[in-house]
């Protein structure tokens, strides 16, 4: 499902058609169009700690540009990033704290520090570390992991008291969550966030948005200062995606579509966590995360994590005729594509069982798969 990106499903005929009548007034102009007002103000009046947004075609493009702001907004340069939340930016601020480093120099690497997620005391200690010269803390709302003991609260707090900005990447949980996305849910307000992916429903549309006190320095109505060069894109503000954008959030309120993302994903989980106990295998492998957005988790018999094994299954599944690296689950998702799932799952976890017991060889064709980093 494109990475997450595609919540209505392939082809959605509304947001087709949204996006093709945005093509024929022109699709892309020098100035801006009235459907980037349109898609600019629906998005401020859709969540709530949103009063200015700037749109770009890619995730990467928009938290890079948040970091910037926050570096320009207090004039630090140290960057808190949570360590378990696995990518950001394909840039050099973030690219160059990870073991995928090559042609970064070093002196980038040095200004981003990591914390964990749920341990505040690891964020405070960052702050105690370098005091006044964190510009900005920046995290996903949840992963597989929600938070627990007002975690994300805690962390704007932290942030408010040493004049750090607070960042919350919405890229997966937008639109996904909860409409208003994931800080709605959670009921935290932060000072910048970022969305994309679900945006449009493939469509190419990312967005930077937050506090207009921040979000003005990449403007042009402030008077007396240099303004900060936020975004160049040619095609950022492209006609065809903002207007999927919006037909995107008009499907979303009409046909329920978190609401059956959360439900979906629920009988999902417990019909493949069924399976799984009943072929007693239940301890390697399982369904987990926020049901809107599962993960599945293959180990061996000594409770390790195995990428072979997840390799396994999911070439099983493929065999079956689904494919499932991971779960990317959509509206088009329905009663029949579960039962498909299931069934393919029953016979892929049989082979599962069978490689527990007698190991792989034989089993599994070609390579294991690899984690990025």
């Amino acid at each position: 499902m494109a990475l997450r990106a595609v919540t209505l499903g392939y082809g959605h005929r509304a947001v087709a058609e949204a996006a093709v009548e945005e093509i024929y007034k022109g699709n892309n102009l020098t100035r801006a169009s009235k459907t980037e007002l349109a898609a600019a103000e629906l998005l401020v009046d859709l969540i709530p700690s949103v009063d200015m947004v700037k749109f770009a075609k890619n995730g990467s493009n928009v938290t890079t540009a948040a970091i910037k702001l926050a570096r320009a907004f207090n004039g630090r340069k140290y960057v808190a990033v949570c360590a378990e939340h696995p990518f950001f930016s394909f840039d050099d601020w973030f690219i160059g704290n990870t073991v995928m480093d090559r042609g970064v120099p070093d002196e980038y690497k040095a200004l981003t520090l990591k914390f964990h997620y749920n341990d505040v005391a690891s964020l405070e200690q960052l702050f105690a570390a370098y005091p006044d010269q964190i510009a900005a803390v920046m995290l996903e709302p949840a992963t597989t992991v929600e938070p627990v003991d007002r975690f994300l609260h805690r962390v704007a707090e932290l942030c408010s008291r040493h004049g750090a900005v607070f960042i919350l990447d919405g890229m997966i949980t937008g639109f996904r969550w909860h409409l208003q996305g994931a800080q709605t849910l959670y009921d935290v307000r932060p000072d910048l966030c970022t969305f994309g992916k679900g945006m449009a429903n493939g469509f190419s549309v990312a967005a930077l948005a937050g506090r207009r006190d921040i979000m003005e320095l990449g403007g042009i109505e402030r008077e007396g200062e240099e303004r900060v060069f936020l975004i160049s894109t040619t095609h950022g503000a492209e006609m065809c995606g903002l207007g999927a954008f919006c037909k995107t959030v008009e499907e979303y309120r009409s046909l329920g579509v978190v609401s059956h993302l959360w439900s979906y994903g629920r009988r999902l989980i417990d019909g493949m966590n069924a399976i799984a106990r009943s072929l007693g295998i239940a301890d390697c492998f399982a369904l987990e995360g926020v049901p809107c957005s599962p993960g599945y988790v293959t180990r061996d018999r000594n409770g390790q994590v195995s990428l072979p094994l997840r390799t396994l299954f999911s070439q099983e599944m493929i065999r079956r005729g689904v494919l499932m690296p991971w779960i990317a689950l959509s509206y088009a998702h329905g009663d029949r594509e579960l039962d498909i799932t299931l069934e393919a799952a029953k016979g892929a976890l049989e082979v599962y069982a069978q490689a527990l017991d007698g190991g792989i060889e034989g089993l599994l064709e070609g390579r294991a798969v690899k984690p990025v980093f």
